[in-house]
């Protein structure tokens, strides 16, 4: 499997602007979720789906969106109107304003969605220009999905660009991924803390010689090495679905030397993991997933350790009982043998009836 994992250093700055008076990004009137940092009033959205809702009234609606780097770059973001889903649209260097009209001078709510992960940068509102109307959070229940780049959506959206073409990141879509999909289907909210790449001892191209694992960058608020801003783990989740293994189980890329599975290094880093996930959400009920993209012997030794995980854990009179969850074997129709957004449907359709009972 290809699973390119670049760390880029990318500020995506978002001005955001609906035809009337200036309100500040920071207050109530704006529901934030996903992994955000508020600071100098504005609001950076850093992890896959991480998003920004309000309400509005009127007929028209301009999202104005600049992305700002180094160098010249693009990134994407999905736009959901009154629960509609009104496409991933591609943020250049300049101004690039999204602009929707609507019959009638009614109410209506907009969320903006990062598409793309934490190491494509970061996504910055600065403010508003609307007749905003104060919406209150609706509450439900919550799903955390930790996991790797197909958590992210990577490579799953190819409706404007195909496969092999543009640069990695050009198919992100975190909209449409299982998880996303999977908690529209329940009602629930959802935070993705997903990394394209990553595993749980060693990643897809490296024994964690170079690269951060999972348990190295789940508890830092960019999802990457640097420690000097830690996750405030405000979610609170019910449900947290720990979904890693495709890239420990990879052969890489076939050219860089690639030591055998370690069962034992895995079986025991996850242990340790789920021990930091109790330390942040001691209430949520922990479900183990394999994948749809690992089959065969390999897929046997998945799923034997991720009973061996379970298991370490019967005792365990503190916490729900863990549970294990099997996907169904799914062709990947994606990019880099990544699924696509039907195959997430797919996922969805399979995970979903399985959350509900324990939702």
């Amino acid at each position: 499997m290809v699973f390119p994992q670049k760390i880029i250093t990318l500020f995506i700055v978002s001005l955001l602007s609906c035809n009337a008076k200036h309100t500040s990004v920071t207050n109530n009137t704006y529901i934030i979720k996903g992994r955000v940092e508020k600071a100098d009033d504005k609001v950076t959205l850093i992890s896959p789906g991480s998003s920004v809702t309000f309400a509005f009234q009127g007929d028209k609606c301009t999202l104005n969106l600049k992305a700002e780097d180094t160098y010249e770059h693009h990134n994407y973001v999905v736009v959901e109107i009154d629960g509609k889903y009104y496409g991933r649209h591609k943020i250049m260097t300049t101004d690039t304003p999204l602009s929707f009209d609507f019959k009638g001078n009614k109410k209506h709510t907009l969320t903006l969605y990062k598409a793309t992960e934490a190491a494509n940068g970061n996504v910055i509102l600065l403010s508003a220009d609307a007749d905003l109307i104060t919406m209150k959070p609706t509450a439900k229940k919550k799903i955390e999905f930790i996991g790797d780049s197909i958590t992210c959506g990577m490579g799953n959206d190819l409706e404007t660009i195909p496969c092999d073409a543009g640069v990695w990141f050009d198919q992100h879509n975190a909209y449409y991924a299982y998880g996303p999909i999977t908690s529209r289907e329940l009602d629930a909210d959802f935070i993705l803390n997903s990394v394209s790449g990553i595993g749980m001892y060693r990643n897809w191209n490296d024994e964690h010689d170079k690269e951060a694992i999972m348990p190295d960058v789940y508890e830092n608020l960019y999802l990457n090495k640097d420690t000097s801003k830690p996750y405030a783990f405000d979610f609170n989740p019910d449900v947290t679905c720990i979904a890693l293994g495709t890239n420990d189980f990879s052969d890489g890329d076939g050219k860089k030397p690639r030591l055998p599975f370690n069962e034992e290094k895995y079986v025991s880093n996850y242990i340790a993991f789920i021990k930091t996930v109790y330390k942040h959400s001691p209430k949520t009920h922990i479900v183990l997933l394999n994948s749809p993209m690992v089959s065969g012997a390999k897929n046997e030794t998945f799923v034997k350790c991720l009973n061996r995980v379970k298991d370490a854990f019967a005792n365990d009179k503190t916490h729900k009982p863990i549970q294990l969850f099997t996907f169904t074997s799914v062709t990947p129709h994606g990019c880099g043998y990544h699924p696509d957004i039907k195959d997430h449907k797919k996922m969805a359709g399979q995970l979903a009836p399985f959350l509900k009972k324990l939702l």
